[in-house]
């Protein structure tokens, strides 16, 4: 196993253990169906609070996402440059490094294009994460589900600032 392949598995690594914090913070299913605030709504008085602070995590979901996500880039960035500083790398393990490393730098600025454009459009609030040459998109809104216009509109948007084509529309968050 060369070092370039040794960086991408510990890239992954450092993606799932975010991944991991990101779904114990949020302490909630990633997706979460009628039936089950339904469910909770009618079970007691004490839920009450419980569904307020359903909200309030749906409301910091995107702020903390991103958060996770910038800091997951940083860090992939930040063994990268590590990687591009030291002397006893090889020049082509550098240049590999480097081109990572430019490769996170365009993908955050996809990202928040896309999610600025998306917000243009009058969504409320919307995440954009691009991995692997996939996109994937999460917006809120006010309506249970996404429109066929509303899904063409955000494809639209990710094709034109990212020309990638293999895109997933979550579902929405209210």
């Amino acid at each position: 196993m060369n070092r370039k392949q040794a960086v991408i598995i510990v890239a992954l690594l450092v993606l799932i253990v975010c991944a991991g914090v990101l779904a114990t913070r949020v302490q909630s299913p990633l997706y979460v169906s009628d039936t089950d605030l339904v469910n909770s709504n009618n079970t007691n008085s004490s839920t009450s609070d419980n569904s307020t602070n359903k909200t309030s995590g749906k409301q910091d979901y995107f702020a903390e996402a991103r958060l996770t996500r910038d800091k997951t880039s940083q860090e992939s960035v930040s063994s990268l440059k590590e990687i591009m500083d030291d002397k006893n790398q090889t020049t082509e393990n550098k240049q590999n490094a480097e081109q990572e490393s430019v490769a996170i730098v365009t993908e955050q600025q996809n990202e928040m294009k896309v999610e600025n454009m998306l917000k243009g459009k009058g969504y409320k609030e919307a995440l954009c994460t691009i991995n692997n040459a996939k996109v994937n998109v999460v917006v809120r809104v006010d309506n249970e589900k996404l429109s066929d216009q509303q899904q063409r509109e955000i494809k639209d948007v990710i094709l034109s600032v990212t020309q990638i084509r293999n895109i997933e529309i979550q579902a929405p968050v209210h």
